[in-house]
């Protein structure tokens, strides 16, 4: 079943939309807790749509550090390998997916995301 899908807390203005996007994008430009981090810091009472969807990559990308640290230790009994390369392929593709939805207008959330930023 698909995590539920709800509405933004605001509509998101044009600019907004490169911010969401750049926040769920930023695990492929290899900052992907330090991006959306810096744009919840600088955006945060300006949109809060912007908040909302840098809260939830942050949420994401700290989840997804912590389950490939539980993966590498895997890795010592073979099981390991083949949960980071799903785990990968996971990233990828739920990123994209929150970045489309994002761009959208639509607020978006992880499936298994570890909400540590509320």
């Amino acid at each position: 079943m698909p995590p539920p899908i709800i509405e933004n807390p605001e509509p998101a203005k044009s600019d907004d939309k490169l911010w969401i996007v750049l926040c769920h994008l930023s695990i492929f430009f290899g900052l992907a807790i330090l991006l959306p981090l810096i744009i919840y810091l600088v955006k945060k009472d300006a949109s809060a749509a912007v908040a909302f969807h840098a809260k939830e990559a942050l949420n994401f990308h700290i989840s997804v550090f912590l389950y490939v640290l539980g993966c590498a230790f895997l890795t010592f009994i073979c099981i390991g390998f083949p949960l980071l390369i799903g785990l990968g392929l996971a990233v990828f593709i739920l990123s994209i997916v929150a970045a489309v939805r994002g761009a959208d207008g639509q607020a978006y959330r992880y499936p298994l995301t570890l909400r540590f930023i509320r």
